[in-house]
């Protein structure tokens, strides 16, 4: 019994249910790690290698097979006119505004994109985006509720002989 007195035990319940809004936040901030893995990558001038699992179904056997393949990743900043980096936040295929009316940020080198990556990243964990990330989407909202319809009987229409 000297080995379990080492532990510390508590009552816990696991949550039924996932918070949409904390699956939202855990989408957003594992693409911005990404991101901040390929501006590193590109720092350093070494090519990033990121995998993901895909299931391929053979066409001989019918049989399911996962495979690992090359992820394809493309950077959400680019060179404007002026020679600075703009970066975006992307949830998904949409952009996020971090500010009203402000969509991209400005760098002068990938160092300052990798620290603004990581800055965003730590407000999308701590929740200051939240609300940002939910107005993008749209869901959360409360569905109206529609008036309840009478139900009309149908009738069965015959065609009209005349004899």
């Amino acid at each position: 019994m000297t080995g379990l007195t080492t532990l510390k035990l508590v009552q816990a319940k696991k949550p039924q249910a996932n918070n949409p809004q904390l699956s939202r936040r855990q989408k957003l901030s594992s693409k911005l790690a990404e991101q901040i893995q390929l501006a590193k990558s590109e720092q350093s001038g070494i090519a990033l290698d990121l995998k993901k699992i895909r299931t391929i179904k053979n066409l001989v056997t019918g049989e399911s097979q996962r495979v690992e393949v090359p992820a394809k990743l493309k950077p959400w900043w680019w060179r404007s006119e002026d020679g600075k980096l703009c970066i975006t936040v992307r949830y998904g295929a949409r952009v996020l505004e971090i500010i009203d009316g402000k969509n991209a940020i400005q760098a002068d080198n990938i160092a300052d994109v990798i620290t603004s990556l990581q800055v965003i990243r730590t407000a999308v964990d701590t929740g200051e985006l939240d609300a940002r990330i939910q107005a993008l989407t749209g869901k959360d909202a409360v569905p109206v509720a529609k008036a309840p319809t009478q139900e009309k009987k149908s009738t069965l229409k015959l065609p009209f002989r005349n004899n």
